[in-house]
């Protein structure tokens, strides 16, 4: 699928940032119900946290399995697909989520030193120890040849841009507006 122009970094990181805003909204409910069950007291129990991640799974893998497109990704004009082109698997699905949660999951716990009002050294050191797996997976981007990221390697997918070149969307407009003045000549 080398015919297919690959997303930019900026594109990705903007839908990723559109659909964490969507999730969390998704798992804000889910809290709220755990909330409920558990009689308006906050819960710890592993289970919790089990079905926090079973609901990040299934909110981007049901998106990628389907039309391969999460929200972000529509309003972003990217899709993904698999290396040869097609929909992606449940299995696909997973390996990406669990690869790409491995990789940024550490990153958004370190993020945490920032607002952590007893901040330490010892902390700012986990930090960058937590970010920095995430950073070499964006930036491997940079110099593989077909600007996979780490969890599209493992996976076996791409993400490609459908939005148009402008080169394409200018000769398209200019060939529209000869069409239109053919037409009134008519």
């Amino acid at each position: 699928m080398q015919n297919k122009p690959v997303a930019s970094i900026t594109r990705r990181l903007l839908a990723t940032f559109y659909d964490l805003l969507l999730l969390l909204g998704v798992l804000l409910t889910v809290s709220t119900c755990a909330v409920a069950i558990n009689r308006g007291e906050a819960t710890t129990h592993p289970a919790y946290y089990l079905v926090l991640i079973a609901t990040a799974y299934v909110f981007y893998a049901w998106f990628w399995t389907r039309e391969g497109q999460t929200l972000g990704m529509r309003t972003w004009k990217i899709k993904i697909i698999t290396d040869k082109g097609k929909k992606l698997t449940w299995k696909q699905s997973a390996i990406r989520f669990t690869a790409a949660t491995v990789v940024f999951l550490p990153a958004a716990i370190g993020l945490l030193w920032i607002f952590d009002p007893n901040r330490s050294v010892s902390g700012l050191i986990f930090a960058i120890l937590a970010i920095t797996p995430a950073c070499f997976g964006l930036l491997w981007m940079f110099f593989d040849s077909d600007r996979l990221a780490w969890h599209d390697k493992l996976s076996s997918t791409r993400l490609i841009s459908l939005k148009e070149p402008k080169e394409r969307a200018k000769d398209n407009k200019q060939q529209g507006s000869t069409a239109d003045s053919q037409e009134s000549d008519l």
